[in-house]
């Protein structure tokens, strides 16, 4: 009798397959090393013996086991057919080939300068895909991508810190589907950004629910700024790099954007809930 099963559980239909494994109509359900790492990043606390920046290293190849390149390649040439900003950038295929010391030349208070300000005083590398020539289309979007990435978050509003880096991730998650016409090609760029964005929402939650308001303003002011700019992702950042920030914002065509101080509340995530971190900010 359909009374006799619990409301949440109708419905369920068991599958009977001779497989030994498990089976699955979603390729990344099926791949063991995603549900591993899957298990891991969302559950876990934080240590120093695996920093949050090599579990996306670890991610990139996983992601990569997964690609259906072909497809992609499909399906951003369909794309382009109609779309006429894409078909632009890839067509210009602009990257540059930057150092650190490149940007000391920028005053401070500029998109430049404040990058190097904060590559500098945080002893950071610049992490970017290695300068090389891409040998798809593919390839491109993610070197752009990587390239563009820390300004984003400048310009997104969105400190060097590990709260900080929800507002880069949910304006892209919003900002390419606003851009981007096929919803599948959409997600297929994004993927990056999902699971990434996973760590600091589940961890959060189950681990340091004191600097959960923080994250879901995070969150939300990435929505903001990509739900209401122009497609930032698009953008040829370099010529901007001499404006004062706000400038650079308004000729870019980045709205909704405001500077987020995320310093603490990063920190208190990264040090896996030294609360002394959150009490001297207050102070």
């Amino acid at each position: 009798m359909a009374e006799d099963i619990p409301y949440l559980f109708r419905g369920v239909m068991p599958v009977e397959t001779p497989s030994s494994v498990l089976v699955s109509s979603s390729k990344y359900l099926n791949n063991p090393r995603l549900r591993e790492w899957l298990a891991m990043i969302l559950l876990r606390r934080n240590g120093p013996d695996l920093p949050p920046p090599a579990e996306m290293y670890e991610f990139l190849g996983i992601l990569e086991e997964l690609r259906d390149r072909p497809k992609i390649e499909e399906m951003i040439t369909a794309e382009r057919k109609v779309n006429p900003a894409l078909d632009a950038w890839f067509k210009e295929g602009h990257y540059s080939t930057y150092k650190i010391e490149d940007f000391a030349r920028y005053a401070p208070g500029t998109l430049g300068g404040i990058f190097y300000q904060w590559i500098t005083e945080g002893d950071y590398q610049i992490q970017i895909v290695p300068w090389s020539e891409p040998k798809s289309q593919l390839d491109f979007y993610n070197l752009r991508s990587g390239q563009t990435h820390d300004f984003e978050h400048i310009l997104c509003g969105g400190g060097f810190n590990f709260m900080g880096e929800l507002i880069p991730y949910w304006y892209r998650l919003t900002n390419v589907f606003k851009f981007i016409k096929d919803p599948e090609l959409a997600a297929e760029l994004s993927l990056i950004q999902i699971f990434g964005s996973l760590r600091y929402t589940v961890r959060t939650m189950l681990h340091y629910p004191q600097v959960w308001p923080t994250a879901v303003s995070c969150i939300q002011r990435g929505i903001r700024v990509g739900q209401e700019s122009d497609a930032l992702f698009l953008a040829r950042l370099e010529d901007y790099f001499h404006l004062p920030l706000e400038e650079a914002r308004a000729a870019i065509g980045v709205r909704g954007a405001e500077d987020f101080d995320t310093h603490a509340e990063g920190a208190f995530w990264a040090s896996d809930g030294d609360a002394s971190l959150l009490k001297a900010a207050a102070e």
